[in-house]
C-alpha cells in the first residue's frame, strides 16, 4: 500500500494556506468597518461646526478623527466616501484641520489583491476532498460526507480460519459465504444467492470481529471496515450520505465484504424514548434502503457485528436484511483449549498440558480473556526471570484477571485479618457443605484488585448451561456465608460483605422476576425489559405490565428467599462453629489454603464426629 504520510502533510499545508488567506480577508474587512461612516453632508456639516481635527484624503474616500464629546473623550475616527468638491481644501485650511494625502495605488494591484485570496479559497476547496486519499480515509473540507471506513485489500488481511478457534458452528456457517465470494457462478446457475446481510451476535471478547476478517482472508476479496458509530455525526445527513458513499466504494470493488462493528450504535429501536436521535434514524433508514436495493449477486456481503441485539430494530433484521442470526458464544472447554493454543503458538512453555489445567478453571473466559491470561502469565515470567512459563505462572495469571493484582503492601490490623479470615472461611465452608456445584480451588486473606481484602476462588466441576432452583439457592447461601460467619463469631457484621449482598440479591430478583421460580407467584416472568425485539418486536426498556400490590409481593418474595437461605447457612454454620474457627485459624497463620487442604480438614472433622466413643476408664 501507498505511504500515506506525503498526502497527511500535504493536507497540513493546504489547510495553512487556507488559514492564512482567511486571516488576511478578515483584516481587509475589519480595516473597512472599524471606522464610523456617515454621510458627506454630515461631513461637511461637522467641518462647518468645526468639529473636523484632520483627515487624510485618498482617491476614493476621506477618513480622519473629530473633536471628542463629551470634551476630554477619545477623539472619534469617521470615514466618507470622496465627492468632487473645489471648495473642500479651502474650508479645511480655513478651519485650521490637518490635512495630508495618499499616493493612489496601482487598479491592476488592487484587482489581484481581491480576486488572489478568492482564487486560492476555490483551489483548496476543489483539491482537498483528494489529500488523505492514501489512507483509505477521503480526507478535506468537502468530504465530510464520504465514507470513513478503512479498506483493506486481499493482502493486507492476514487472518485466516486456522487463526480463530473455539467457535466451530459460528465458521461452518459462515463457510458458504467464503464459497460464494470464491465462486459466484455455482451459486447463479442455481438462481441462489447468498443472504444480503449477516448479523454476528455474541457476549463481548468472543471474536467476531475477527471472525469477519477471517472470513475477508479466506475468500481473497476486499474488506471494508467500520464502526457503527463513526456514522453519525452532529450534521444532519453526513451519516446517510456516508452509508451511500460506503455502498458505493463497495459496488466499484466487488466482490467484497462491509463489516460495521458495534451495529447497536446505529441500529437502535427508532422513535423510542429521550434517546431519540433523528440524524442517527435517517442513517439507520438509508441503511435499511441499501439493504433493499442492493443484489448480493453482485459480489457485496454485509456482515455486522453487535453483543445487543436485543436492542436492534425490528426493520433491520428481518428476512431479506439480515437474513442470517450467527451465534458467537462463549466456548466450551475444547474450545478454550483450542483458543490457548492460538495464543500459546509464539509463548515458550513448560508443558503444554498446563493448557489443559487453565481451560478448566476459566469457565465462562472468552477469547480475549483467555489471551490477556497468556499476556499476564509472559509477563510474571519475565519479572521472574524465566525463559519459559510454567503452571505457577499460568495459575497466577488467572487469579490476577478474576481477582485483580495482590496489595501485600496494603496491612491490615490483627483485628482485621481475623475477621477476613472467618469471613472467606464462612464462604468455603459453605460451598463444600452445602454441595453448590463449584468446587473451592483457593482461600486467601490477601488483599487483592480494589477493595478486595481476601477472596474465596471457586470453581464449577464442570461446563454448566441450565441451572437449578437447587443450585442458585445454594449460591445465595455461598454468597451470604462470610456475612453470617461474621455473625456467629462475632455477633456482628462489617461493610465487608457489600459485594455478596448484591450477587445475592441479582440472583434472587432473576429467580423470581425472570425464572418464574416462586411458589407463591407461579410461572410467571416479569422481567419485561430482557425482552429482545429480535422475537417479537416489543420496546426494550419498558416498564413490567403489574400492578403496586403485584410489585410489593415481589419485593416480598425476594426478601423471603434471602431470608429463607440466610437461616440455612447459619443453621449449617453453628453445627460447624468448631471447624469454622479452626480453619479461620490455619487460614490467618498461613493466609492462603488450597481447596486440598480445606478438603482435608472438612474430612477430618468429620471423621471425628463419626468416630464412636471409646469405653470410659474407671475412676481412680
Amino acid at each position: 500500500m501507498m505511504n500515506p504520510k506525503p498526502s497527511v502533510e500535504r493536507g497540513r499545508w493546504w489547510q495553512l494556506l487556507l488559514f492564512m488567506v482567511l486571516l488576511a480577508l478578515g483584516y481587509q474587512l475589519l480595516d473597512r468597518v472599524e471606522h464610523a461612516s456617515f454621510s458627506y453632508s454630515e461631513f461637511r456639516e461637522a467641518l462647518t461646526a468645526g468639529k473636523v481635527r484632520e483627515v487624510t484624503v485618498s482617491a476614493d474616500r476621506i477618513s480622519g478623527t473629530m473633536a471628542p464629546e463629551p470634551p476630554g473623550g477619545e477623539p472619534k475616527p469617521f470615514v466618507v466616501i470622496r465627492v468632487e468638491d473645489p471648495e473642500l481644501m479651502r474650508e479645511l485650511v480655513a478651519h485650521g484641520v490637518k490635512v495630508t494625502g495618499t499616493v493612489p495605488g496601482n487598479p491592476w494591484v488592487q484587482l489581484g489583491l481581491f480576486v488572489l485570496p478568492l482564487g486560492l479559497v476555490f483551489l483548496v476547496m476543489r483539491l482537498s476532498p483528494s489529500a488523505g486519499t492514501g489512507t483509505g480515509t477521503p480526507g478535506g473540507y468537502l468530504s465530510v460526507g464520504r465514507s470513513k471506513a478503512k479498506v483493506y485489500v486481499e493482502k493486507s488481511i492476514p487472518v485466516r480460519f486456522s487463526d480463530v478457534a473455539g467457535v466451530d458452528e459460528a465458521k461452518s456457517e459462515l463457510q458458504e459465504v467464503i464459497d460464494f465470494l470464491r465462486s459466484p457462478d455455482r451459486f447463479s446457475r442455481m438462481g441462489g444467492k447468498v443472504p444480503k446481510g449477516i448479523l454476528l451476535v455474541g457476549p463481548p471478547g468472543t471474536g467476531k470481529t475477527l471472525l469477519a476478517r477471517a472470513v475477508a482472508g479466506e475468500a481473497d476479496v476486499p474488506f471494508f471496515s467500520m464502526s457503527g458509530s463513526e456514522f453519525v455525526e452532529m450534521f444532519v445527513g453526513v451519516g446517510a450520505a456516508r452509508v451511500r458513499d460506503l455502498f458505493a466504494q463497495a459496488r466499484q470493488k466487488a466482490p467484497c465484504i462491509i463489516f460495521i462493528d458495534e451495529l447497536d450504535a446505529l441500529g437502535k429501536v427508532r422513535g423510542t424514548g429521550p434517546n431519540s436521535h433523528e440524524e442517527r434514524e435517517q442513517t439507520l433508514n438509508q441503511l435499511l434502503v441499501e439493504l433493499d436495493g442492493f443484489d448480493p449477486r453482485g459480489g457485496v456481503i454485509l456482515m455486522a457485528a453487535t453483543n445487543r441485539a436485543e436492542i436492534l430494530d425490528p426493520a433491520l433484521l428481518r428476512a431479506g436484511r439480515f437474513d442470517r442470526h450467527v451465534l458467537v458464544d462463549r466456548p466450551d472447554r475444547a474450545g478454550r483449549l483450542a483458543i490457548l493454543k492460538v495464543h500459546a503458538r509464539k509463548v515458550p512453555l513448560e508443558d503444554e498440558k498446563d493448557l489443559e489445567f487453565v481451560a478448566a478453571m476459566t469457565v465462562g473466559a472468552v477469547g480475549a480473556d483467555l489471551a490477556n491470561i497468556l499476556n499476564e502469565a509472559v509477563l510474571l515470567a519475565v519479572r521472574r526471570q524465566k525463559q519459559t512459563v510454567g503452571r505457577a505462572e499460568l495459575e497466577e495469571s488467572v487469579e490476577r484477571v478474576v481477582a485483580g493484582p495482590e496489595k501485600r503492601n496494603r496491612v491490615l490490623s490483627h483485628a482485621e485479618r481475623e475477621r477476613v479470615a472467618h469471613h472467606e472461611m464462612g464462604h468455603a465452608l459453605a460451598s463444600t457443605l452445602l454441595a453448590s456445584g463449584q468446587s473451592v480451588k483457593k482461600i486467601s486473606i490477601i488483599p487483592r484488585g480494589i477493595g478486595a481484602l481476601g477472596y474465596t476462588l471457586q470453581l464449577p466441576t464442570e461446563d454448566r448451561y441450565l441451572m437449578t432452583r437447587g443450585e442458585l439457592e445454594a449460591r445465595i447461601a455461598v454468597l451470604l456465608g462470610g456475612r453470617v460467619a461474621e455473625e456467629l463469631v462475632y455477633g456482628e457484621v462489617s461493610t465487608g460483605a457489600q459485594d455478596d449482598l448484591l450477587k445475592a440479591t441479582d440472583i434472587a430478583r432473576s429467580m423470581v422476576k425472570g425464572y418464574g421460580m416462586s411458589d407463591s407467584l407461579g410461572p410467571v416472568t416479569f422481567d419485561l425489559e430482557r425482552r429482545s425485539p429480535l422475537y417479537d418486536g416489543s420496546v426494550p426498556g419498558s416498564r413490567g405490565d403489574y400492578s403496586e400490590e403485584l410489585a410489593r409481593r415481589i419485593d416480598q418474595e425476594i426478601r423471603g428467599l434471602l431470608d429463607s437461605q440466610h437461616a440455612r447457612v447459619t443453621r449449617v454454620l453453628s453445627e460447624n462453629i468448631d471447624l469454622l474457627r479452626e480453619g479461620a485459624a490455619r487460614l490467618l497463620a498461613r493466609e492462603v489454603m488450597s481447596g486440598e487442604e480445606l478438603a482435608a480438614l472438612v474430612a477430618s472433622a468429620e471423621g471425628t464426629q463419626d468416630k464412636p466413643p471409646g469405653p470410659e476408664k474407671d475412676a481412680a
